[in-house]
């Protein structure tokens, strides 16, 4: 929220309706209401009060709105712009958690993985790194330049058998068979028994940030805590009962209705709105692919690409973790949701580069109201990630999806000048 009025906003937030830590959901327990407050209500009642209280304060009619919001914030844009299409006219949306019935049961499924701790199969979060660090050494290459960002993963076959006891080469660490099958199901797809695609499986580079899934003694509470508190009411429920018949409930239930997976968002398009969907490749919390899984349903809704991406484009940042940061020195700052706040108070924006080129809610305002289209973002990190005072260490443009960055074989690898969208 504190950004919104450097950009000349007026601006508005909501607690959704109650008042708890991240990853306490107990307030929702037999709360109908206030489930449907996180859905949906408390977004779209903010909203509508918060034009009124404008244009009475100002005496204006409003010109523009816009909506900034990453993780739960991204999936909370989704939502309202699929039920009241004429509340934005644009919306910046970051790795949206959008799948609520499938996502949240896909936090316990991924749990289920490494567990119980004494188990064999069992990976120590205090080898991540060391597992993210044998990604970067195989998969940096792959997309034609070693810099140790990984911007393909999806085109990296890992050979697990340089991490894998007896094989690998590391005098220092290794995995046996059985945690070496964990990282692969980590990596895999959630399917149900017949195949169905529940939620696709996390990223090769997404490591580093493996721990907030997968470092308990029992599965993250964005899974249990909705089994518990969303789904059955039970806060005594066994995370070890955890079965694919809690998908369907959730598929039939949708506690709060939260879920945003209506794609056909043919009302906004016509009046003008736009979108501008990001996700970092390096996510170790909400997969990546599903943005990806996201788009592709828009664009079939729509009949093809170029239909979609004339109000409506994705873009993928490399070495991006959830939402904001970077262990591998990539640029990361794009001045979404949570980006200028987690440099330190008082910053907005990009700092140093204050324009539309490196800032995507200037971008995206310059779309909605000069019908300027977003060809490329400079996302930006510095020497020290989150402290602009210590200097530019990088600059690379993010591409409108199927676009990506591309090194033209000449300057200086870390300015942007040096990459176009290809």
């Amino acid at each position: 929220m504190a950004p919104g009025p450097h950009y000349g906003f007026a601006t508005v937030s909501t607690d959704l309706g109650h008042n708890s830590t991240t990853a306490d959901l107990a307030w929702a327990l037999n709360n109908p209401e206030a489930k449907t407050d996180w859905g949906w209500r408390a977004l779209h009642g903010s909203v509508q009060l918060g034009k009124q209280i404008t244009q009475a304060y100002y005496k204006k009619t409003i010109k523009h709105s816009y909506y900034n919001g990453c993780s739960t914030g991204g999936r909370q844009g989704l939502k309202e712009l699929q039920i009241s299409p004429d509340s934005f006219d644009g919306l910046l949306i970051g790795a949206p958690s959008y799948y609520v019935s499938h996502l949240n049961n896909y936090a316990t499924r991924i749990g289920l993985y490494n567990l119980p701790v004494d188990d064999p199969k069992h990976i120590d979060y205090t080898l991540f790194p060391f597992i993210g660090d044998e990604v970067v050494r195989q998969c940096d290459k792959v997309d034609g330049l070693v810099d140790g960002i990984v911007s393909s993963p999806e085109l990296c076959t890992f050979d697990f058998s340089k991490i894998t006891c007896g094989t690998s080469t590391n005098t220092t660490w290794c995995l046996t068979p059985a945690q070496v099958q964990t990282a692969k199901n980590i990596y895999s797809d959630y399917r149900s028994a017949d195949g169905k695609l529940i939620a696709p499986g996390l990223l090769l580079s997404s490591e580093d940030q493996w721990w907030i899934l997968l470092a308990g003694t029992e599965p993250s509470p964005f899974g249990v805590g909705y089994q518990r508190y969303f789904l059955l009411d039970d806060p005594n429920w066994d995370w070890r009962t955890y079965n694919d018949s809690l998908v369907t409930l959730a598929e039939k239930t949708d506690p709060g209705q939260a879920t945003a997976i209506d794609y056909d968002i043919s009302a906004f398009k016509k009046r003008g709105g736009k979108v501008i969907l990001y996700h970092g490749l390096a996510d170790g919390l909400v997969p990546t692919k599903g943005s990806g899984w996201y788009y592709n349903n828009t664009i079939s809704a729509f009949g093809g690409l170029s239909k979609t991406k004339d109000f409506f484009r994705y873009f993928q940042i490399p070495g991006m973790q959830h939402c904001w940061g970077t262990t591998v020195d990539a640029p990361w700052n794009i001045a979404g949701a949570f980006q200028p706040g987690v440099m330190g108070t008082g910053y907005w924006s990009v700092p140093g580069f204050q324009d539309a080129k490196h800032d995507a809610m200037l971008a995206l305002q310059d779309w909605v109201e000069k019908g300027k289209a977003v060809d490329e973002l400079v996302a930006t990190t510095w020497k020290s990630s989150q402290d602009p005072s210590s200097g530019v260490l990088k600059q690379r443009p993010v591409c409108p999806w199927p676009e990506k960055a591309v090194y033209k074989g000449r300057g200086d690898v870390d300015s942007a000048d040096s990459w176009s969208c290809r």
